[in-house]
């Protein structure tokens, strides 16, 4: 006996006939369009925390505050594909959205993020795709972070998968002003009052200030520190 069908609306209101075995194969369809990402970011993830151990072994320093993750939700995903006027297509939604799988390493300082995005980026398997130095050149709003687009291979059964990956570098002040920026922006609908967008690029500022200053101190203490660091 044929199992019975579902039935659904969509915003003209024309009712949609979808049987449970079609639902279980768009879910099956759209967690192997994910498995590839969360793979991708493990690959990230792994590299990160090699350079993490490798620095406090061989040079008694951290330089990652933390590092945390994610591979957007299904629900965030159709929401910006919607947004962007992408294709509904996995093949669009590839190549038209490329942070699908995002990594953010806080650093203690503005150094470390260089080295770090250095050190990533130099290796044989990670191809850089795209960066963005909104440290250099912060945003209008005050938003500095280096932001990064890498593809990293994945080997699966059915072969080889270039997976792209965020990756986001930024001090802890950085990320602080970031956090607190999002909350707003989000409570007031993005519609920011201008005395409000004011005190946010002062308090940007007043960050950026901060991490220089401790920047300097941490230099004085450890010397010549641990080689040499370029911006993009």
């Amino acid at each position: 006996m044929a199992s019975p069908a579902v039935n659904a609306f969509d915003p003209d209101h024309t009712t949609l006939t979808i049987s449970p075995a079609e639902l279980r194969e768009m879910r099956d369809e759209l967690q192997r369009f994910l498995m590839g990402y969360r793979f991708g970011l493990r690959e990230i993830e792994t590299k990160i925390a090699i350079l993490r151990e490798e620095f406090l072994l061989l040079h008694d320093y951290n330089p990652i505050e933390h590092v945390t993750s994610r591979v957007k939700s299904p629900d965030s995903l159709v929401e910006k594909v919607q947004r962007k006027g992408v294709e509904a297509d996995f093949d669009s939604i590839r190549r038209a959205i490329t942070d699908i799988a995002g990594v953010r390493i806080t650093c203690s300082f503005t150094a470390d993020a260089y080295r770090l995005f250095d050190l990533l980026t130099a290796q044989d398997d990670v191809h850089l795709v795209e960066v963005k130095d909104y440290i250099a050149q912060p945003k209008a709003n005050g938003y500095k972070s280096l932001h990064a687009i890498v593809s990293v291979p994945v080997y699966l059964s059915t072969g080889r998968l270039d997976v792209p990956v965020e990756v986001q570098f930024r001090t802890i002040a950085m990320d602080f002003w970031a956090s607190l920026e999002h909350k707003i922006y989000y409570k007031y609908d993005a519609q920011i009052p201008s005395e409000l967008s004011e005190s946010l690029r002062d308090a940007a500022h007043s960050a950026a200030e901060l991490d220089a200053r401790m920047e300097r101190l941490h230099r004085e203490i450890r010397g010549g520190g641990i080689g040499p660091v370029r911006s993009v």
